[in-house]
């Protein structure tokens, strides 16, 4: 099964989530299909906090893939914020 989720990097005490489209069995920083985005939990000032490639995701969810509960939520609030600036 394919799935969205998120994928960690960056440092100790300084996470960085990539989010990707990979196989639910492949570990979870393991290797990926696609990157849609990304999440930075600690972004502080002027550094961007979320993106997300809405078009891919919309792609991937018609071909089947499951997305994780965590992803789901930053979807909502990407696109709340997207609603905003508009």
């Amino acid at each position: 099964m394919v799935k969205i989720r998120l994928a960690r990097g960056g440092a100790k005490k300084q996470p960085f989530y990539h989010i990707v489209v990979t196989d639910s069995r492949n570990r979870r920083d393991g290797r990926n299909i696609e990157r849609l985005g990304f999440f930075n939990p600690v972004a502080r000032g002027q550094e961007e906090r979320l993106r997300i490639n809405q078009e891919r995701v919309d792609h991937w969810v018609g071909q089947g893939a499951q997305i994780s509960e965590r992803v789901s939520h930053l979807l909502v609030e990407e696109r709340r914020s997207s609603t905003a600036e508009a």
